[in-house]
């Protein structure tokens, strides 16, 4: 079995000392299993802070966002190589949020993918849809275009180093979650797009993560899918006991 992945983006939220402190219990509550590859996801500004504390601790540390250029005159923006320099190994590409508030496209975030995996760092891959086009039966149209686009041109070896996170829309940050079954049935017909692009071997080895209002209460069914190989979590990646738990159904699990 692959090792589950659970990651925890934070978005916009924590002071620094109160991210310092979360992560301090991270690492308690963590120690040193490896059972669970574990990531966690700050604002840009904290980043080296959380860095230096996780220095040596079996916890990958990764940026919500990034630029697909190497520098210039891009106010706000941060590189690839910026992120790397500070510590950095992974990197949160074309989240739902980013899509829909900041109109990223497909064609920007198989920039980004581009970029990040240049500079050594390994993306995530948010795919997923919305309430409207679920509604709409368009969801595997939906994901299979985001899937497309983000992955053009990429070689097999380079998809493997990626994850990705199967996020539909309607489920983040409402308390609403995919059933298990429908969560599950999505990931495989990830899988299969992948098999059909690029070969088998791809197919099982890379990770797909689930987001979408994940919880300690149902972090158990969720994981317990298949094809669930891990979670992308948002509000409860706040709550030191609450990310734990779903770390330890995790444990179960790989």
């Amino acid at each position: 079995m692959k090792k589950q992945f659970i990651a925890g983006n934070w978005k916009m939220n924590l002071t620094l000392e109160k991210a310092k402190a979360l992560v301090k219990e991270l690492c308690n509550g963590l120690a040193d299993s490896e059972a669970v590859d574990v990531g966690i996801f700050p604002s840009f500004v904290y980043l080296k802070d959380i860095c230096d504390i996780l220095k040596g601790h079996n916890v990958f540390v990764g940026a919500q966002n990034m630029n697909m250029e190497k520098s210039g005159a891009f106010t706000g923006e941060v590189s690839g190589e910026m992120l790397r320099d500070i510590g950095c190994t992974h990197v949160i590409v074309g989240h739902s949020e980013r899509r829909a508030i900041y109109q990223e496209t497909n064609s920007m975030v198989n920039a980004k993918i581009k970029a990040a995996l240049s500079n050594d760092l390994c993306p995530i891959l948010c795919v997923g849809e919305s309430q409207e086009e679920r509604d709409a039966d368009k969801t595997r149209e939906i994901v299979e275009g985001q899937l497309s686009g983000g992955l053009e041109d990429l070689t097999s070896e380079q998809v493997e180093g990626l994850t990705i996170a199967y996020e539909p829309v309607w489920a983040i940050g409402t308390g609403k979650t995919a059933t298990p079954e429908q969560a599950n049935e999505v990931h495989a017909f990830i899988r299969n797009i992948i098999r059909s692009k690029y070969n088998d071997d791809t197919a099982q080895s890379i990770r797909i993560q689930y987001g979408g209002s994940v919880n300690s209460k149902n972090a158990k069914d969720l994981l317990g899918q298949p094809e669930i190989d891990g979670a992308l979590v948002g509000g409860a990646s706040l709550d030191s006991n609450s990310f734990l738990d779903i770390v330890s159904e995790a444990v179960k699990f790989s």
